[in-house]
């Protein structure tokens, strides 16, 4: 397929979303990334569109947008914040709000991307999950969409695979990213902490992610679909608290 890939990437701007946005360069695909933010990266092969990929029905119109200028066979679903609280603090407009980022805006791209894919005969969905989908203190409204991403990716991988289309999602640990940060800041013994739980001893980099990303983007990968990666440096294999 050659440099005429076209991949699709939320939240491209920053943290993973940046390594895999520098990684799709790098391998020649032609990148739209849809964030809020502005990237400080110029490159010939990437556009960004600013958008509050929360506001479903702006969305839609950037979708249907590309769509008609493009040929889109790869999505990447990274975008993603957190709204943490206990369970007796959990706020409705929170959890409406995580459900049309996480998952919302994913059944919208979808929609406006997956009929392209039909037609080349090939497809790669890829959604960027959380480890805390097997449950992580004060993440209620996070950890339930970012659940839902994983009965998508099963329910779209049974119906797309005849297609061509491949649908999976990544579970990662502790990435150190400006989300990590916030919680945990630079400095923190906390650090130390929970790099010394992990099996492999060490906090993930954005880079990691990414690197199981393009492995599942490659059209090498089209025996596997419908599957959750824990990219997480072994944090999957016990119950461990981050906060």
């Amino acid at each position: 397929m050659g440099n005429t890939r076209t991949a699709i990437l939320t939240g491209g701007t920053a943290g993973i979303g940046a390594a895999i946005r520098r990684d799709l360069l790098k391998a020649d695909y032609r990148v739209i990334s849809l964030d809020l933010n502005p990237c400080a990266e110029t490159h010939p092969a990437l556009e960004t569109i600013r958008i509050d990929l929360s506001d479903l029905d702006a969305v839609r119109r950037a979708a249907a947008g590309v769509a008609a200028q493009h040929k889109v066979t790869t999505l990447i679903h990274n975008a993603g914040v957190l709204r943490s609280a206990p369970i007796g603090e959990v706020k409705q407009d929170d959890l409406d709000f995580l459900m049309r980022l996480h998952v919302g805006a994913l059944v919208v791209l979808g929609q406006a991307f997956i009929p392209a894919m039909r037609e080349a005969g090939f497809g790669r969905i890829i959604t960027v999950s959380t480890r805390a989908i097997l449950g992580l203190e004060t993440r209620t409204a996070y950890s339930a969409s970012k659940a839902a991403q994983v009965g998508l990716t099963r329910t779209w991988a049974l119906e797309l695979g005849p297609a061509g289309i491949t649908v999976n999602a990544i579970a990662p640990g502790p990435i150190i990213t400006d989300q990590f940060r916030s919680v945990i800041p630079e400095g923190d013994p906390r650090n130390a902490a929970v790099a010394a739980r992990l099996p492999v001893r060490r906090l993930g980099q954005p880079e990691d992610i990414s690197r199981a990303v393009m492995f599942l983007a490659d059209e090498q990968a089209g025996f596997i679909t419908g599957q959750t990666w824990f990219i997480c440096g072994g944090a999957s294999l016990g119950a461990m608290s981050f906060n």
